[in-house]
């Protein structure tokens, strides 16, 4: 049997990883794992338990008793489950990163879902982003991307992203949360977000969408056959 080929994809919040790696799987026919949904999903049933989201030992007493589902519907896109629900739009609400953020900082969380990470790519040939991929999750990745871009670009996405969602919030209040975001991130003690030492930096502020992936397409496709 063939070994699966793997692509990781890291970077900071709002640099456009999931909708990158999910056009990258798309145009190279690989699996995509959104593994900040994932963590989105602990953060969610956080949230909707009143949970401290940053106590430890009580958002390691909800794990027992977490059922997480990954499904993929006949387009290709990700799906996930809690408990049977899917949750796939409602991990995306704006106060749910908070949680997201907090949760993926807790090494309890992180151990609890590192071998379902892993797992994926033993079985497929996977595209799969998140914030330490390619230094924790997949360090043998055939192909390591760090993705960024500037804070204020980085912002500005993702306040037009949920504007167009219906979520109705200011720039500024967004641009504070990413910098927030950013500093948690690279600060935390368990797998700081930082880019690995054979990772290709991608820095996309001055790109829009069709020249970003062209770039990704270009570096993964070039690391494939080095």
């Amino acid at each position: 049997m063939s070994k699966h080929r793997s692509i990781a994809i890291d970077g900071p919040s709002g640099a456009g990883k999931s909708t990158l790696a999910r056009a990258l799987a798309r145009a190279l026919g690989y699996l995509y794992v959104d593994t900040g949904a994932i963590y989105r999903t602990v953060g969610l049933q956080a949230f909707r338990t009143g949970t401290d989201p940053e106590d430890g030992a009580a958002v390691t007493a909800l794990l027992s008793g977490l059922d997480i589902g990954l499904g993929y519907g006949e387009d290709g896109e990700q799906r996930m489950y809690l408990n049977g629900e899917d949750v796939s739009q409602a991990i995306r609400r704006h106060e749910i990163s908070h949680y997201a953020s907090c949760v993926s900082a807790l090494p309890q969380v992180r151990a609890f879902l590192l071998d379902r990470q892993r797992q994926l790519a033993r079985e497929h040939d996977v595209v799969m982003d998140g914030r330490d991929i390619g230094t924790v999750v997949l360090p043998q990745a055939d192909v390591k991307i760090f993705l960024t871009a500037a804070p204020e670009a980085r912002a500005r996405r993702r306040w037009l992203e949920l504007g167009q969602r219906g979520e109705q919030t200011d720039y500024d209040t967004v641009l504070r949360d990413v910098l927030d975001r950013d500093e948690k991130d690279t600060h935390r003690s368990a797998a700081p977000l930082r880019q690995a030492e054979d990772a290709v930096l991608a820095d996309t502020t001055q790109l829009d969408l069709k020249q970003s992936l062209d770039l990704l397409i270009h570096i993964a496709k070039e690391q494939l056959q080095a």
